[in-house]
């Protein structure tokens, strides 16, 4: 059966665009490191079409994803690699009957129905003595998002995804300019002026894909730093919070 509404816009996004950034993954889950998984059992809750799972893989012993949409995909990617396996469920009911020594979820938290419940699940399957390690979108410093681009989702959320890309593509041409002139100043105070510097780090299809996913995400949770702080309040120790370009947090703990 084919996915619908919410899932059937991650099995369109991911099925045709990749995020094979390791520069990315890396400072998402600072001060966490690829080279911290080695020898462990890894679990990537919201693996999309597995591009994590790769950069994990080399380093992990066993390397586990699981996806409400995009499982089969994210396998049929990784089908090369012996150690990882992938799973279909949904982050905030899935029960895997075991634990693990990590457990990351990069950029999907903010993605589901109730990022608070999707945590607390995927707390449960962190082994004691292991990290859990999250990236979300933060409500500080995306009042544009939150004004504009979300409530524009009334207006093109309906419309075929292939023209959402183009329309993608297009935004990243216009901000192509001001990104590379006015935003190489020293004007702190210009809207994105953090995340902005980051573009000029990617290759411009990549930042289509950045545009493209914050226009394609059916719903999208902006998380105060007060309530990411609040997910690590009890059962974790070695809390980590910190801001990434202005407009996310990198988060992780240790389970007691």
């Amino acid at each position: 059966m084919s996915p619908t509404g919410n899932e059937a816009a991650w099995a369109w996004q991911w099925s045709h665009l990749e995020d094979d950034s390791e520069m990315l993954f890396r400072e998402w889950i600072e001060p966490n490191r690829l080279e911290d998984f080695r020898g462990k059992a890894v679990l990537d809750a919201g693996c999309g079409g597995g591009q994590h799972l790769r950069l994990v893989a080399p380093h992990a012993a066993e390397a586990v994803g699981v996806d409400l949409s995009c499982a089969e995909l994210a396998a049929e990617r990784c089908r090369d690699l012996a150690n990882v396996s992938t799973v279909a469920g949904d982050v905030a009911e899935i029960d895997l009957g075991r634990r693990f020594d990590v457990v990351y979820s990069i950029g999907v938290l903010h993605h589901t129905d109730d990022p608070q419940r999707s945590f607390e699940n995927l707390a449960r399957h962190v082994a004691p003595g292991g990290r859990l390690i999250v990236w979300v979108y933060s409500h500080e410093g995306n009042f544009w998002n939150r004004a504009l681009v979300e409530p524009a989702k009334q207006l093109y959320g309906r419309w075929p995804r292939g023209l959402l890309l183009a329309l993608a593509w297009v935004l990243t041409a216009l901000l192509w300019l001001p990104i590379q002139t006015v935003y190489r100043l020293p004007l702190r105070g210009l809207p994105y002026w953090e995340y902005f510097a980051n573009f000029r780090r990617l290759p411009f299809r990549r930042n289509v894909l950045n545009v493209f996913d914050k226009l394609n995400a059916p719903q999208t949770h902006f998380l105060r730093r007060e309530d990411v702080e609040s997910w690590f309040a009890e059962g974790f120790r070695d809390v980590h919070v910190s801001p990434y370009v202005g407009v996310s947090w990198r988060a992780s703990g240790t389970r007691l």
